[in-house]
């Protein structure tokens, strides 16, 4: 073998495992970035699985509580609204939205049981309300899961090369799910 065909073939060797290098670097960075982007999506689709179970319950405590507290309307409204709201929406910005707006109401909704006494005691009542309690913190838990998941993401997404496979791959940030400043405050109860 000739010492130019050797060269040659160095220098073929040399390109081609270079080549194969950043291919696979490429096709790695374009897969993470495709990961995270169904890791967010599966845990909102969680997030939203515990959000229909609480507004399954919520028909049912709303008629619980109707019959004790029927001037009360205002606030079954703010419910049927949120729900509604909830219903329509498209995006999990919006969906976010009505959901918090919904937890505003349902507080209201509880706090209700000060007032009327006899609805303390209601089996009912009290069956429906530890349920939506247990739903609150499954929700709890799965928001956390799904901005962790929005963090890692998103945090990709920030970096010089993430930047570029999520524009490969057509991928964006994804919104936080956020506690808005007015649900922060803790709900004052008046007699």
């Amino acid at each position: 073998m000739s010492k130019g065909l050797k060269i040659t073939l160095i220098i073929v060797g040399i390109i081609l495992i270079t080549g194969f290098v950043f291919a696979k670097w490429i096709i790695g960075g374009y897969n993470s970035v495709i990961v995270m982007d169904e890791q967010v999506k599966a845990q909102w689709a969680q997030v939203e699985n515990q959000l229909k179970r609480r507004y399954d319950l919520i028909p049912n405590l709303v008629e619980t509580v109707k019959g004790y507290a029927a001037h009360e309307k205002e606030v079954f409204e703010h419910i049927a609204d949120a729900r509604t709201k909830y219903f329509q929406a498209n995006t999990v910005k919006d969906k976010i939205q009505a959901s918090t707006q919904l937890e505003g109401a349902l507080s209201r909704l509880l706090l209700l049981q000060e007032n009327y006494p006899q609805l303390k005691a209601n089996e009912s009542f009290l069956k429906l309300q530890d349920s939506l309690e247990g739903t609150e913190n499954r929700i709890a838990v799965e928001r956390k899961r799904y901005n962790e998941a929005v963090q890692l993401l998103n945090t990709y997404i920030r970096t010089v090369f993430g930047r570029v496979f999520a524009g490969l791959a057509g991928v964006s940030s994804a919104e936080y799910y956020e506690v808005p400043e007015a649900e922060k405050a803790a709900p004052k109860v008046k007699f």
